[in-house]
């Protein structure tokens, strides 16, 4: 097979994406069904994470095993790159060994460079400026309670971060729009925005960004590594959480979505999180199957 990486969603041809997502699902209703598929025997993933993790680090670890395949997790004082060796090195050795690698990291820079010198895989499991495994996730999520996404509104209110990117970067693919609206310093990529289009506006004021959307989006004002500036950060979002006026302003069977770790009463209220509008259990859920899908999608191709 033709050695391919994921480091964005914009790895994927919007027909891979379509197709991806739609065998999670599959995935999923077989794991249901109790149905063993096991297509990754005698695999190794490789997890090297050096931000902390609950969904993304037990979804690819169960992932991996319900596939038939092993796992190992490594932070970076487990590796030679804590005392310096290059990534560069890092990644040849590493590469030589086991059959994918996924990285979870603070610099893009870091998955691009492994990924050049890596002979397998390489996976981008969050770094500062993408996370295109939550948004396989999120849309699986969708298309299971909605159906296909293309010509939907969806809005993200918020911090313009990486998961905010990462939606962009599906609205780019499957041909969706999505309103942004954060306060004035914290907009997203002024670049990405531009390559995304007319599938991306920014609105400043959430209560207008949110009217019609049939899904809202938010994540933490102050996410891992920005912990200094939560008390500078919260009085800028100030106007900007998630509640029932702002769901009142979307669709009336508007969906809920956050990437979770959420914070009941500051980026939503604990009546959003937790209302029935919110799928946020479904997209937690979602992680181990679309991650599956993607696994088999790198490592030995989607049937059919």
């Amino acid at each position: 097979m033709k050695l391919r990486h994921f480091l964005t969603l914009s790895d994927l041809t919007s027909d891979e994406l379509r197709t991806l997502i739609r065998r999670a699902s599959e995935l999923k209703a077989l794991h249901k069904r109790g149905e063993l598929y096991r297509p990754l025997r005698a695999r190794t993933l490789a997890m090297v994470f050096d931000k902390s993790s609950t969904r993304t680090r037990v979804s690819f670890e169960a992932g991996m095993a319900q596939l038939g395949g092993d796992s190992m997790f490594l932070s970076p004082r487990d590796l030679q790159l804590g005392r310096g060796e290059p990534i560069e090195d890092t990644s040849r050795v590493m590469s030589r060994m086991v059959d994918v690698i996924v990285i979870r990291t603070h610099e893009h820079a870091t998955v691009t460079t492994f990924a050049q010198h890596s002979v397998v895989p390489v996976v981008n499991a969050l770094t500062d400026r993408f996370h295109p495994c939550q948004l396989l996730a999120d849309m699986q999520t969708y298309l299971e309670h909605r159906g296909d996404i293309t010509g939907r509104t969806a809005v993200w209110i918020g911090d313009g971060n990486n998961v905010c990117h990462s939606w962009m970067n599906a609205a780019r693919l499957l041909d969706f729009t999505l309103v942004v609206s954060t306060p004035a310093g914290y907009e997203p990529d002024a670049e990405l925005v531009a390559d995304c289009g007319r599938n991306v506006r920014l609105v400043s004021d959430p209560r207008e960004a949110a009217k019609g959307a049939e899904v809202v989006v938010t994540d933490t004002w102050a996410s891992m590594g920005q912990e200094g500036e939560k008390a500078e950060r919260a009085a800028a979002f100030q106007g900007y959480r998630v509640d029932d006026k702002i769901m009142a302003q979307a669709a009336p069977d508007a969906l809920f979505m956050h990437c979770l770790p959420a914070y009941r009463g500051s980026e939503v209220t604990a009546e959003v999180l937790d209302g029935a509008q919110s799928v946020v259990w479904d997209e937690a859920e979602n992680r181990l199957h679309a991650q599956k899908a993607l696994l088999e999608f790198l490592l030995v191709g989607t049937p059919g």
